[in-house]
């Protein structure tokens, strides 16, 4: 979490995140009372999926479907470093080169630049 934070929002502190939601599983990793201070501190609203409900979570669901179609059940790895080396090959193309239709058909990394240029608005 932390790492992502640094790379998409430029630094790590109180409230940096504000104004941004987190759709999770109720595994207990993010159930803990770790992570969801952790969430607290950065802004980050938790919202919880629900509970034997996959389609709540449809969006990283297609994503982990399109990452095994496309990368895991057609390879075999050698090392946890080929696999490592694989997934971040795998994150740069997707997100540089794949058209998502709930984007419009625009790429990831446009979808993601076209939103950090809306303005706020507050509530």
């Amino acid at each position: 979490l932390r790492q992502g934070v640094r790379q998409h929002l430029g630094g790590y502190g109180a409230d940096v995140a504000s104004g941004l939601v987190l759709r999770h599983d109720h595994g207990s990793q993010y159930m803990s009372d770790h992570f969801q201070d952790e969430l607290r501190f950065l802004g980050i609203a938790s919202s919880p999926a629900f509970v034997r409900e996959p389609e709540g979570n449809g969006c990283v669901e297609r994503f982990i479907r399109t990452l095994k179609e496309q990368l895991l059940w057609v390879r075999t790895f050698e090392t946890v470093e080929e696999l490592r080396l694989a997934l971040l090959a795998f994150k740069e193309r997707y997100n540089r080169e794949w058209l998502v239709e709930r984007h419009r058909y625009a790429t990831p990394e446009q979808a993601r630049r076209q939103l950090l240029a809306c303005p706020v608005v507050a509530a």
